[in-house]
């Protein structure tokens, strides 16, 4: 067997572990991921799945960077190429209704479902979710600014309300979504943001 292959096969059981991780995390919670489970549901010894990671929290962290990798590719990067300020809110809007509305994962937001997990604990794995959320709310912000900047929203806007606003429709839209199993939800929600902006 070459190096090469070996290190193609490593990455890619990595991967194999990561997303169904990612997948038991979304609708059981990061402290619901076990190395027993995950090796039984992928046919591997428990040795050889913590091999990849050494810990469980090295474990659940790697499931939170999967996690904004796919929160990345399905929201913000959905919008890229959209001018900045409202029609980027909107375009991001939008993506994030449809990343909700397209059941990517079992459990629904990922990281509204970590932070309900882990918002008063302490820990890197906190960290991790507070990172990613900051992240977000960070890019929002700025086009929440810019949008006022540009006209296209009153200038006396207040910038941390929209943004606060903006976010309580997407938690309001997985609650009655997994919750509730709400089909109209998303509708609800597109109507509730077209409102804002």
């Amino acid at each position: 067997m070459s190096p090469r292959k070996t290190a193609a096969e490593t990455r890619h059981t990595r991967q194999r572990i990561l997303d169904l991780g990612l997948v038991l995390a979304s609708a059981e919670g990061l402290e619901g991921l076990t190395i027993g489970r995950l090796a039984a549901e992928l046919g591997m010894s428990k040795a050889g799945v913590i091999g990849h990671f050494g810990t469980k929290e090295s474990l659940q962290l790697a499931v939170i960077d999967a996690a904004a990798e796919l929160f990345v590719r399905e929201v913000p990067e959905r919008a890229r190429g959209v001018p900045r300020g409202l029609p980027y809110l909107r375009a991001a809007g939008d993506a994030w209704i449809s990343y909700l509305e397209r059941d990517l994962l079992p459990g629904g937001c990922f990281f509204t479902a970590a932070a309900a997990e882990f918002d008063g604990r302490e820990g890197p794995v906190r960290d991790a979710v507070v990172r990613m959320s900051a992240f977000w709310q960070r890019e929002l912000r700025v086009n929440i600014w810019r949008a006022v900047s540009l006209g296209e929203l009153p200038p006396d806007t207040d910038i941390d309300q929209l943004l606060y606003e903006i976010v309580a429709i997407m938690l309001a839209l997985n609650h009655f979504r997994q919750l509730h199993g709400d089909v109209q939800a998303p509708a609800r929600a597109r109507r509730a943001l077209e409102r804002l902006l």
